[in-house]
Parts: structure tokens; C-alpha cells; sequence
């Protein structure tokens, strides 16, 4: 499987020209970022990203007594697409990573890093997760301190707050789309993941499950000190 995993993507990569790999981000204009203009829970920006991100990993979900699912949060590799911006790519590559991910259930984090960044020279920007707040809620944190340019600084970080929320233009079964607001940490005033594909719980709920669903998504990062 992951044999096929690397034919499909080294094709991709011929058929659209492959950024060398690199350890510094490239610049993407405000304008790049478009949001739905029949709606008003998201704010579209006025600056430049600092980063844009894609996410390939799980969202978490647990089955109440009721019968309901209820988001226990997510987990996700963040990859730099920053310099595939203007590539034909830059607006599907979330669509390519789901495909490869959902299609490989035998493939790793480790060995989807290994191959995103030998085909395509995507590198490693960060790690997204929730951490647990003293009253039992949980808050998104977005966590550079390990990768890239950032690796090593202890304010590399972002944890945020939802403050806007839309469902997915792209379609029902993809999780929605958010604007989040910066808590604690210096990596970001203002987080959107958008463009998200998949990551709907499932339609059977067994109460004490607690099942994954696989998603990929972009997130653009705007303001902070990076």
C-alpha cells in the first residue's frame, strides 16, 4: 500500500512542478484567503498569513447516553503549503492528502510525513491538539515549538477559542469551517480552518464508543510575532 501511496504522489509531483524543500515559509497575500461572501461569523482578513497549514489527521468524537456524538477534539500534522501558493495544487492539495490518508490504513503519520515531503517538499510546520482547561473544556492549540524555522521557541504556540463557525460550502460531510481567536501564545492573533474535507463522525453512535474520522484541512495563521 504504501508502495502505491508513493507511485500516486510522485505523478502528482510531475505533473505539477514540486517546490523545492526549505525550511522558511513563503509569502501569501491577504487576498489568497476567500471566504464565503453570504455570511457573516467569519471575518475575512486584511493582512497577509503568517502561515498557511496543511492538516492531515483525526477528528475525536465520543457517544453519549443519548445517542449523540459530542467532539472530544482533534489531532493533526500541520505541513507548509505556503509555496504552492499560485500553483494549481495550492487550492486541492487538502483533497490529494484525504485521498492518500482515508485510502491507507496501513500508513503512518511518520511514513505520510516522510512521503508528502519527499514528493511534493512539504515540510513539517507544527502539531495541532487540545489541551483540557481546568473546568473540563477543551481549547485548539497549534504547537511549533519542535519544527522548522520555529523549533526551539518556547512561545511558538497558539492556543485559540472558536468565535465564528460556518458549515463547510464544500459540502455535508466536511467539518465546518471556524475562525478562532488567539488565548495564550505568540504564534498567531487569528486562526481559519477552511477548506476541510471529511472529519463527520460516523452515522451509527454506540453510546461509550469513541470513535476517529480521518480530515485534512487548511489553517491560516494571521498576526503574532513570527
Amino acid at each position: 500500500m504504501l508502495a502505491l501511496l508513493f507511485l500516486w504522489l510522485l505523478l502528482a509531483a510531475t505533473t505539477f512542478a514540486a517546490p523545492s524543500p526549505r525550511q522558511n515559509c513563503c509569502q501569501v497575500p491577504a487576498s489568497a484567503l476567500s471566504l464565503p461572501s453570504n455570511q457573516s461569523q467569519l471575518t475575512s482578513p486584511t493582512s497577509a498569513p503568517s502561515f498557511v497549514a496543511l492538516a492531515v489527521g483525526v477528528q475525536n468524537y465520543t457517544c453519549t447516553p443519548s445517542n449523540t456524538f459530542t467532539s472530544v477534539g482533534a489531532v493533526a500534522e500541520l505541513f507548509d503549503i505556503s509555496c504552492l501558493n499560485g500553483q494549481q495544487q495550492f487550492s486541492n492539495i487538502q483533497k490529494c492528502a484525504y485521498d492518500i490518508w482515508s485510502n491507507s490504513s496501513d500508513t503512518t503519520i511518520s511514513e505520510l510525513i516522510t512521503t508528502l515531503h519527499d514528493t511534493l517538499g512539504l515540510n513539517v510546520l507544527g502539531e495541532h491538539y487540545f489541551i483540557s482547561n481546568p473546568d473540563g473544556s477543551l481549547n485548539p492549540k497549534f504547537d511549533f515549538t519542535s519544527s522548522g524555522s520555529t523549533a526551539g521557541n518556547p512561545n511558538a504556540f497558539v492556543v485559540a477559542a472558536k468565535v465564528g463557525d460556518i458549515p463547510a460550502p464544500t459540502g455535508s460531510d466536511d467539518v465546518d469551517w471556524l475562525e478562532l481567536k488567539n488565548v495564550s501564545g505568540e504564534l498567531a492573533t487569528e486562526v481559519f480552518r477552511v477548506f476541510t474535507v471529511k472529519g463527520k463522525p460516523p452515522t451509527s453512535c454506540t453510546p461509550g464508543s469513541q470513535p476517529t474520522s480521518k480530515y485534512t484541512a487548511q489553517y491560516w495563521f494571521f498576526g503574532g510575532s513570527f
